[in-house]
């Protein structure tokens, strides 16, 4: 995993906003309609590639395919793992997957996530999208839904991780990247979701260290194909509904524990992790502190970990860096940018927020990162495309007047705001 060895690289969080040809692909399969499959394998390598392009232009130094091929963040691994089958929910069920808001802030804000969570979907949806399509899956999911159910034993039964590290491969030819990432999703942010475990498994802990040996195969695809590994949310979802410091550290314990398990015998420098407390534009009252998150995040087998620092609720956390010491090696990726907000962030405001990290842990040890995914799932766009690369541009620009001023560079050296 490269450092900022002469100035300060930037990346994301992995899910950028979906091309209108790739969602039309999506909304097609999921009314059930005849999909060519060729077609659409053809237009998000097409779509990986252009994608790969921009972030490249915008001045992103660590890029991905911005999770073009899956539907969402979280759920895409459901479909590369055997023993899991999606089935059609009864009526008045809903799936636990999409749109469920932290427990705790649910009960603070009940007005609030009913209202607002009942909006999000399709709110910055690009206009180029079908609308009467959109309004024709909106009216199914309100009558019906599926879930991913556990039918025996799991096990990996996918070829796709593959062709995602095909599809990055081809689009990085010709184009100069310091790195370049695929994301993962954990064995612990999935397994609450698929219902009947105890008919196969004798606890869900059990059920998690069987899912983390299978998820860890595509962990091992993604690093022997020289590609960094990120991890999507490796611990917080066990602890939506704990309220005292000893549950919440406990549960963080724990969940690492069954991820370090899946990570054993692959390079931490070649994994990097995204904690996160969500995308929405919600109130975020119930997100854990930095303060007591570190300490547990730390002992994650990575390289390098991402957390939020831009959302206002966690903006002030870099503080916490001059009582936590950052383990020698190790590497931080701080959000610099929110995903839930329009507001284009100013470089000078994006710079010192870099400097303030840089001087407690090092300028060689941050990288400028951003709070979380701008579209987790196709449906789910943050901000409109637009405002998304405006900022993924203002945070180059903000991380090039950081690295003037902590490597001292004059105004014409690599790294300068053209």
């Amino acid at each position: 995993m490269n450092r900022s060895t002469d100035r300060i690289l930037t990346t994301h969080s992995g899910s950028l906003i979906r091309t209108p040809e790739i969602i039309d692909g999506i909304i097609v399969r999921m009314l059930g309609e005849p999909v060519d499959e060729e077609r659409l394998k053809e237009t998000v390598a097409a779509g990986i590639d252009d994608v790969v392009r921009r972030q490249v232009e915008a001045g992103v130094d660590i890029p991905n395919d911005g999770e073009y091929a899956r539907r969402s963040f979280r759920t895409y691994i459901d479909e590369r793992i055997g023993g899991l089958k999606r089935i059609e929910l009864k009526s008045g069920e809903r799936d636990p997957n999409r749109g469920n808001p932290p427990d705790l802030e649910s009960r603070q804000f009940p007005g609030f996530c009913a209202q607002y969570y009942g909006s999000v979907a399709y709110a910055w949806m690009p206009a180029e999208v079908d609308s009467s399509k959109i309004a024709e899956l909106r009216s199914k999911r309100r009558t019906t839904d599926e879930v991913s159910r556990l039918v025996g034993p799991v096990h990996y039964a996918d070829t796709e991780v593959q062709r995602d590290i095909t599809n990055l491969r081809a689009a990085l030819d010709g184009r100069e990247v310091a790195d370049a990432f695929i994301t993962a999703i954990t064995a612990t942010s999935n397994s609450r979701h698929h219902g009947n475990v105890l008919d196969f498994y004798p606890s869900l802990e059990a059920y998690q260290f069987a899912l983390a040996d299978v998820i860890r195969e595509e962990y091992k695809a993604i690093t022997d194909a020289g590609f960094v590994l990120q991890l999507d949310r490796p611990a917080q979802d066990p602890t939506y509904h704990l309220e005292s410091d000893e549950e919440i550290t406990r549960a963080l314990d724990e969940a690492i524990e069954v991820e370090n398990y899946a990570l054993r015998g692959i390079p931490e420098d070649r994994v990097r992790v995204h904690w996160c407390a969500g995308s929405n534009n919600r109130p975020h009252t119930q997100d854990i502190p930095m303060n007591k998150l570190a300490k547990s995040m730390l002992k994650l087998k990575a390289g390098a970990y991402g957390f939020e620092a831009a959302n206002p609720r966690h903006e002030h956390e870099w503080q916490i860096w001059e009582d936590i010491k950052l383990p020698e090696g190790k590497i931080i990726i701080p959000g610099l940018i929110s995903q839930s907000t329009n507001v284009v962030e100013h470089p000078e405001l994006i710079a010192w927020r870099i400097k303030n990290f840089a001087r407690l842990v090092g300028r060689e040890n941050v990288i400028a990162g951003v709070d979380c995914g701008f579209s987790q799932g196709w449906d789910r766009p943050r901000t409109h495309a637009e405002v998304q690369w405006a900022k993924l541009r203002s945070l180059a620009e903000g991380a090039a007047i950081a690295s003037r001023e902590l490597w001292r560079k004059p105004a014409n050296a690599k790294g300068a705001v053209s």
